[in-house]
């Protein structure tokens, strides 16, 4: 059933557990993923970013998702990811996304809360759910570059005056993670989620979480973090079936047969995702 981000995330934030937001890109990966949420029976997050949808096309995307979340047993939240574009939020709003992210990160704080106050007094308005983010998450993920050195940890008492003056469902922080591939482990700064819940008191979103130790996110999730990011990890699954079958099978040139194993393998790491987040049984 296609439900809001809004309504997803506050039972999780009511609750205390944390609902995966998988990054898709075509039809096997959204099949993966809602296979796995019926499975385990969990609720869910079909979120798409800019360049997922400047590949498969944003009518494509809305057709397959809708169609997804229409039949399936579970509650499944359609969402931007990390949108900087102002136009691209508008165009998934009127395309029937339930949930938008606006990404107004790179620009000085007054400049973040007029932008995404704009987003959510229009999303608001059709029922749409929006999450900002306030600081700076590390990493690259599609045309989104942040170095090391500019990425910043999030306020908490900006945190604060972000959420007041903006009124977003929910706030995706930095807080040590970073987009992409990770070149050591990373560290997260607990004591930070921590803060951040106890003075905002609402659904927390943690970017850049694949390759993030397992410890490390089921303690972020018991701090307060309810919303968890995942794109590398099913990309990498995908990829490595996808090798594997035509290592064994050089001459199959059917797509059915080499892509079957790959979604396979993607909705194992999903399933495996929704039982670290604390999701399962909760649809």
């Amino acid at each position: 059933m296609l439900v809001t981000g809004k309504e997803i995330l506050e039972d999780a934030h009511k609750n205390g557990y944390a609902v995966g937001a998988f990054n898709i890109n075509n039809m096997e990966i959204i099949q993966a993923i809602i296979e796995a949420a019926e499975e385990t029976k969990s609720p869910v997050i079909l979120q798409a970013s800019q360049g997922g949808l400047k590949y498969a096309g944003i009518e494509y995307i809305e057709a397959l998702a809708k169609v997804a979340a229409h039949k399936a047993k579970v509650p499944v939240a359609i969402h931007l990811d990390h949108g900087t574009d102002f136009d691209q939020v508008i165009k998934c709003i009127r395309h029937g996304f339930s949930s938008v992210m606006v990404d107004g990160s790179k620009h000085p704080i007054e400049e973040n809360i007029a932008i995404t106050k704009l987003v959510v007094d229009i999303a608001h308005s059709v029922d749409v759910s929006v999450e900002g983010e306030l600081g700076k998450i590390g990493g690259v993920e599609d045309h989104i570059v942040v170095d090391e050195r500019e990425a910043t940890f999030t306020d908490p008492d900006e945190a604060v005056r972000f959420v007041k003056e903006t009124g977003v469902d929910s706030l995706a922080i930095a807080v040590g993670t970073a987009h992409g591939v990770y070149k050591g482990e990373p560290k997260l700064d607990f004591d930070r989620i921590k803060i951040i819940k106890e003075k905002t008191n609402m659904p927390l979103v943690l970017h850049g979480s694949s390759g993030v130790p397992y410890e490390s996110l089921e303690k972020a999730v018991s701090l307060g973090i309810n919303k968890i990011n995942i794109d590398t990890d099913i990309r990498a699954a995908f990829a490595q079936a996808v090798k594997d079958f035509l290592k064994e099978n050089p001459d199959n040139i059917d797509p059915r047969k080499i892509l079957g194993p790959a979604r396979m393998s993607m909705k194992e790491v999903v399933m495996e995702k929704m039982k670290v987040f604390g999701s399962v049984g909760r649809a």
